[in-house]
């Protein structure tokens, strides 16, 4: 029997890269063009305004406005690196199928948005599914949860052996990279580690989008793979810790209701018996 993980594996894999393709192909065009144009409304400000106004100052604000929408990065020229280039466009696309989603980037053309919907529609789940085997993957040389729970021992080693080569791998030594390349403080950059993986994705803080960087090509590739295995890592994590959190509150009630129980019956017995009233007919 041929096991069908390697097919997911390479459907998951292809998905992200035919994702890649359509985003670059449908957005990087009209990025150029919205690039474009916001430089020369910078050098007509430059050209028209010498004495700066409300007014003017209000413009050129709504200006930047548009193009930051747009994806451009108001800082720097019209040379720095594309929002849809094929490495940024694959880390976009994993974004959606994770439901990430920083909001720093949208495609800004109705045919790119529409694709992202239907890209999303049949994404999201693949990606569960992919994600779903990537942990059984993770997890096979656990033993399940009940069995920790009735056997503790060789279990609970496995299960912290788990738990702290997959925070290092994925929580503690990643924000000493991205602190290196982004600049950020190891506090900025853990922070946004746990932000993407928990797929919370606030957008505050994204690597590869600095101006005044150069980074390599593959960078935000690499990126998007370090974050799909994370996001099974963490997830299996949560499984397990909402099932201990409720496995925990349901000894608690069970504790609850037979200590009640036995108050009763503890009641019942210390109290005295009472006299029998008869009542003739």
């Amino acid at each position: 029997q041929v096991s069908w993980t390697p097919l997911l594996v390479l459907g998951y894999l292809f998905y992200l890269l035919l994702g890649a393709m359509v985003f670059q192909l449908l957005e990087k065009q009209a990025e150029t063009h919205f690039r474009d144009q916001f430089q020369l409304e910078k050098l007509k400000f430059l050209q028209n305004y010498t004495c700066l106004d409300r007014q003017a100052l209000e413009q050129f604000v709504q200006v930047l406005m548009e193009a930051w929408e747009k994806g451009v990065n108001p800082e720097g020229n019209s040379t720095n690196p594309s929002n849809w280039d094929f490495s940024n466009s694959f880390f976009f696309a994993g974004t959606v199928v994770t439901t990430i989603g920083y909001g720093n980037l949208s495609p800004s053309t109705v045919e790119g948005q529409i694709f992202c919907v239907f890209y999303a529609l049949f994404g999201v789940p693949l990606n569960l599914a992919f994600l779903n085997q990537l942990g059984k993957a993770l997890n096979a040389h656990l033993l399940t949860l009940e069995r920790w729970v009735q056997k503790p021992g060789r279990a609970q080693v496995q299960l912290a052996i788990f738990l702290t080569t997959g925070t290092l791998l994925f929580l503690v030594f990643p924000p000493l990279v991205f602190s290196y390349v982004e600049g950020w403080s190891y506090g900025e950059g853990f922070y946004f580690t746990f932000i993407t993986l928990s797929t919370i994705g606030f957008g505050d803080y994204v690597v590869g989008t600095n101006p005044n960087k150069h980074y390599i090509p593959v960078y935000r590739s690499l990126t998007a793979i370090w974050i799909v295995f994370g996001l099974a890592w963490l997830a299996l994590v949560f499984n397990v810790g909402a099932d201990l959190m409720e496995r925990y509150l349901q000894l608690k009630w069970h504790k609850s209701d037979l200590s009640l129980a036995e108050g009763d019956t503890t009641k019942l017995e210390d109290e005295p018996e009472q006299p029998r009233i008869h009542i003739p007919s």
